[in-house]
């Protein structure tokens, strides 16, 4: 009897445990997924409301103007120029009829780190293309090049180098390029055109900026115009004209114009390996009052480079005929090399010391000279030499 009381108990027992225990774990069940069910209900409301609030800015500010628009409907030309900030492209796009917003496709392009990316070029664009779809494809590009290279080849005039961009494709014409170095006053904020400028002679040069455009390879937009690549060319001749080139100017008791005439001198003169050597001689026949008597100076005049000179050649009344007139021409007669300049600076000091006052070519295609120290010296050279001369402008159709 007391045995089946005692079962009777514990079987109540247990169902009662079990029950707590159902409770128990149905209770503990909901305290884990209640805040996961709030969450999840939260999240989509959100979505909900983000999907909403998407849907409303998309068709307001980033949608197509044009929806289902035909495929043979025409497209919209768009340029964007060398300089064009993306202000002026966002407001253009939407000028154009291309964008809803330009406050937020500006806003767009920062923020996915597109602004720096759009690239100069002419597009064709479709009404139908969402704001996204645009900025990707002016940062992709047309699929033309934006930038070239050119190159100012030492030696080369003004003149030489705008007739090669011609030739180039760079320029359509030479007239605007010549018109600006012709003057140079579109540059006179660059210190050494003002003093070329200010120098009373400045007006009787063939050209204000020759001599100042530095030989180099530049990167270039293609788009940009004459004045834009001048600029480019004349940024570089500080770079090449230290203060330490300033300082031994100083020294020679020489501008930095009448240095650039004499490098432009021995650029055309001389093989680099003689460049120290001419400047050597010129140097020491501007001590001693002597005229330069340089052939080149004559060939910048004629626009020939005639090895022998007539009598007519050496008698002309220009101010850059150094026959003619004592001292250095009126200015350079090209755009020297870094090289150039440098021996227009350090000239050779063993020629300098031993008085050498001549030199001249020896066989022209060789490219050699002939330096002396006395007229008599320097005159047995030309009667060896001349004959070559003679013959080589003759082989050029050049009498």
């Amino acid at each position: 009897m007391k045995d089946r009381k005692e079962k009777k108990y514990y079987t109540y027992r247990s169902i009662r445990d079990e029950r707590q225990y159902g409770l128990y774990w149905y209770s503990g069940l909901w305290r884990v997924l209640r805040p996961v069910l709030v969450a999840l209900t939260v999240l989509v409301l959100v979505l909900g409301i983000g999907t909403v609030a998407w849907n409303k800015l998309y068709g307001e500010f980033a949608a197509p103007l044009e929806e289902n628009l035909p495929p043979e409907a025409t497209d919209v030309p768009f340029e964007i120029q060398s300089g064009d900030s993306l202000n002026r492209v966002a407001s253009n796009l939407e000028a154009a009829g291309l964008i809803r917003s330009k406050t937020v496709f500006k806003y767009y392009c920062d923020f996915v780190g597109m602004g720096q990316k759009i690239q100069v070029g002419s597009y064709s664009l479709r009404q139908d293309m969402t704001m996204m779809e645009i900025a990707d494809r002016l940062a992709a590009g047309d699929g033309r090049a934006i930038v070239r290279n050119i190159t100012l080849i030492p030696g080369e005039s003004v003149e030489d180098f705008a007739n090669r961009m011609v030739k180039n494709g760079v320029f359509e014409s030479a007239d605007t390029f010549l018109a600006l170095c012709k003057t140079g006053e579109k540059f006179s904020d660059y210190y050494y055109i003002a003093d070329v400028r200010a120098d009373s002679r400045s007006s009787g040069r063939k050209y204000v900026l020759e001599g100042y455009l530095a030989p180099n390879t530049y990167e270039v937009y293609v788009t940009a115009t004459e004045e834009d690549i001048i600029r480019k060319l004349l940024s570089q001749t500080e770079a090449v004209f230290p203060e330490e080139y300033e300082l031994r100017a100083d020294e020679l008791n020489m501008t930095m114009d009448q240095v650039l005439t004499l490098a432009s001198l021995i650029e055309k003169e001389a093989g680099e390996g003689d460049f120290a050597r001419v400047s050597a001689v010129f140097h020491n026949r501007l001590k001693a009052g002597m005229k330069l008597q340089s052939d080149v100076t004559i060939h910048y005049i004629t626009g020939v480079r005639k090895m022998a000179l007539a009598e007519g050649d050496l008698t002309m009344d220009s101010p850059y005929n150094t026959y003619r007139y004592n001292g250095l021409p009126l200015g350079p007669i090209c755009n020297p090399s870094p090289k150039a300049i440098q021996a227009a600076l350090y000239p050779d000091e063993t020629l300098v010391a031993e008085n050498y006052l001549y030199f001249c070519a020896k066989e022209p295609e060789s490219g050699e000279l002939y330096f002396s120290r006395t007229l008599a010296e320097h005159e047995r050279a030309v009667a060896v030499y001349a004959p070559l001369w003679q013959a080589y402008d003759q082989s050029r159709g050049i009498q």
